[in-house]
């Protein structure tokens, strides 16, 4: 039998024993098509793409590029910029959607609304994978709790689904290397997608503004501090009105924490955990409010 024949024989193998695989089959093609060396768009790998800076922004055009190829990719976006919206969810709004394409549409709620709606209403299929991004500055440290960018990821995460959030973190005045933050998604999604899902599990990735990073590091979350700034302001109708948030100030953390690496020059991957419990703290506690006997 020719090599040629033995490679056609073997895909189809792989590909019989994918379609009876379940929720593993898209691996299991994914796997097929680089044992192969086969075009990974052969592989029925979902991905469902949002951001929070809004459908139009540049990053998430540099993400759908980056990511083309690696299976069918779909796009749900808010229609305006939503930074540091969180987890937050339109429960009291009506959301609207638009159609933007043939598997993109723009959402006039949240991030978190984007990908809800994405794996309840508007996907056909369940995706395999959520991808947030690219956003415009970083989302480093305790970032994580305002950022609509990694609460998209985290929706994902909450669903069931493995997620992936991905930042450029930019200076003023220079040149967005938009490029290469596509570069790393690409690199951290297609190793995503051929290892096991861990539940409850997602990743945040933050790229410096370089040309030539230095590679990329698994960091820890580390804390970030801002200036404090209250801007006080009057309205023409002598009506006191703010706006809030200063500068970045330092990091805090460990040597290997994503700040301080990613200040360093080094594009950070961290992996984050749905489960928030002080573990260490919960027997301490339960000196003070023990178990009720019959609940042993």
């Amino acid at each position: 039998m020719s090599k040629r024949m033995i490679r056609r024989v073997s895909v189809g193998a792989l590909f019989r024993l994918a379609s009876v695989l379940g929720p593993r089959r898209d691996r299991a093609f994914l796997i097929a098509a680089r044992t192969f060396r086969l075009p990974l768009n052969m592989s029925p790998v979902n991905i469902l793409l949002t951001n929070d800076d809004g459908y139009d922004a540049p990053g998430l055009r540099v993400l759908e590029a980056a990511l083309a190829g690696l299976g069918t990719l779909w796009t749900i976006a808010p229609q305006l910029e939503q930074s540091a919206k969180s987890h937050a969810l339109s429960m009291r709004d009506a959301i609207r959607v638009t159609a933007r394409g043939e598997r993109a549409w723009d959402v006039s709620g949240t991030p978190a609304d984007c990908v809800y709606l994405g794996v309840h209403k508007l996907l056909p299929v369940r995706p395999d994978l959520v991808v947030s991004g690219i956003n415009a500055g970083s989302n480093l440290a305790t970032d994580v709790y305002y950022s609509g960018t990694v609460a998209a990821a985290r929706e994902a995460a909450c669903i069931g689904i493995p997620a992936l959030a991905v930042s450029l973190w930019m200076e003023p005045g220079y040149e967005r290397q938009w490029s290469v933050a596509g570069a790393f998604a690409r690199t951290v999604a297609e190793r995503m997608l051929t290892l096991p899902a861990t539940p409850g599990v997602l990743f945040n990735l933050n790229v410096p503004n370089t040309a030539t990073p230095l590679g990329l590091r698994v960091a820890t979350l580390g804390r970030r501090h801002y200036q404090p700034l209250v801007d006080a302001r009057t309205d023409p109708r002598g009506r006191p009105y703010y706006w809030i948030g200063g500068d970045h100030e330092r990091f805090e953390g460990a040597d290997d924490s994503d700040g301080h690496l990613c200040e360093a020059g080094w594009a950070t991957l961290t992996p984050l955990q749905l489960d928030h419990t002080a573990t260490e703290m919960v027997e301490g506690l339960r000196t003070f409010w023990p178990e009720p006997e019959n609940t042993r």
